[in-house]
């Protein structure tokens, strides 16, 4: 199991996770006392004692010895999920699937059919997992059959489906978007009106990069959205001399990151394959940049990520809290109420689906069925009376 630890300043050390996020190995950490989580590092701080080495070590000895040997398999399975360009969230979250079924089923030399539905069915009864949850861990499963182990579909067919509850989304009205974005600041604000404004997701906006801003034919470029694809949505008047002043202050920002010395930022493949120059260039430095720099400890580099999603999802949350709003609202309700309220402007279905880069079209008459069913429009018998 790969699980890094390195000395740190003031007699702590810093752990992370080389191969990614791993639950169980998180769950080691999480069993350490004094232990934080760094943000700016993305790393765990853990105090550099006898006892949380000993802690980690005998933990993740203990589960080493009932992990089976399948990690040729998961490092074929994140292969063929690389090749087939899944985004990394997907990637991660099928790697845990998979880990955890064979896990689950480790005294079983050739689980099938038969495992994979007893997975599932643990999943929501054992478990209580949503069915979203379940689907995605048997899509996992079965890739990882398919593809991995190579097995024929007709030996995988009759996996259990389970059924998703048919759920309206929640919805702010034009006043309660703004009073909640009156309770945010600084580029958090710039960011939620993004979010309301175009309708986009929120790992979408936190991606953009200054390049993406075209005042020219006002249009906001989304590269690599869900599904690893691009699309091109509206750009707010409003938002104009807003996004000049966000770029003015990223420009700020890069330019003293280039007098420290650094200045580089993280770029796709095939563009840094390309030309590696492109990473100090301002066109390619995050919209959204991280306050602080991250450092490399192995290398001594020094870079900036975008904002994380956390902190943004966190101050969305407090300001709706703030404005008196008891619905449970997050920031993707931003991207509901922006295609509920074009619709109730006349804006039709189709246009909607490609701003919102909606597949398939049903995905997106869910809003029409939230204009459908306004109750509170209706006069109840009662007010007749």
């Amino acid at each position: 199991m790969n699980i890094q630890i390195l000395p740190n300043e003031e007699g702590t050390l810093s752990v992370s996770f080389p191969e990614g996020f791993d639950e169980k190995l998180l769950n080691v950490v999480r069993s350490v006392p004094g232990r934080k989580w760094n943000n700016e590092k993305k790393v765990w701080i853990i105090p550099d004692t006898e006892i949380s080495r000993k802690i980690i070590s005998e933990k993740v000895e203990e589960l080493e010895k009932k992990t089976p040997a399948t990690y040729t398999d998961i490092d074929k399975l994140r292969s063929m999920l690389l090749a087939k360009r899944y985004s990394s969230k997907t990637i991660e979250a099928y790697e845990k699937w998979v880990r955890d079924f064979l896990e689950e089923f480790s005294q079983n030399k050739n689980p099938g059919k038969t495992e994979i539905n007893l997975f599932l069915s643990n999943l929501a009864v054992k478990r209580n997992f949503s069915s979203s949850t379940q689907n995605q861990a048997m899509a996992a499963l079965l890739f990882y059959f398919r593809f991995v182990k190579e097995q024929d579909e007709s030996s995988l067919r009759d996996i259990i489906h389970a059924r998703q509850k048919k759920r309206l989304p929640v919805i702010l009205s034009r006043k309660e978007v703004m009073e909640v974005i009156g309770y945010l600041d600084g580029s958090k604000k710039v960011a939620a009106m993004i979010l309301y404004g175009t309708g986009i997701r929120l790992g979408e906006v936190l991606n953009l990069r200054v390049m993406d801003i075209d005042f020219d034919l006002n249009e906001i470029i989304i590269r690599h959205g869900k599904g690893d694809k691009d699309r091109r949505v509206m750009l707010p008047k409003t938002l104009i001399p807003i996004l000049q002043k966000q770029i003015l202050q990223v420009k700020k920002i890069h330019e003293k990151d280039i007098l420290d010395g650094w200045g580089k930022v993280a770029l796709p493949k095939s563009v840094g394959l390309r030309n590696s120059t492109y990473a100090k260039e301002l066109g390619w430095q995050w919209l959204f940049p991280q306050k602080n720099r991250w450092v490399n400890k192995e290398t001594g580099e020094e870079g900036r990520w975008h904002m994380d999603e956390s902190l943004l999802q966190r101050a969305v949350r407090e300001a709706i809290v703030k404005a008196g709003i008891t619905k449970p609202a997050s920031c993707h309700t931003f991207r509901h109420s922006f295609a509920t309220h074009l619709l109730e402007d006349g804006c039709d279905i189709r246009t909607i689906q490609e701003l919102l880069g909606h597949s398939d079209i049903r995905t997106t008459m869910v809003y029409t069925h939230v204009l459908n069913r306004r109750a509170g429009e209706v006069v109840s018998p009662l007010d007749r009376m």
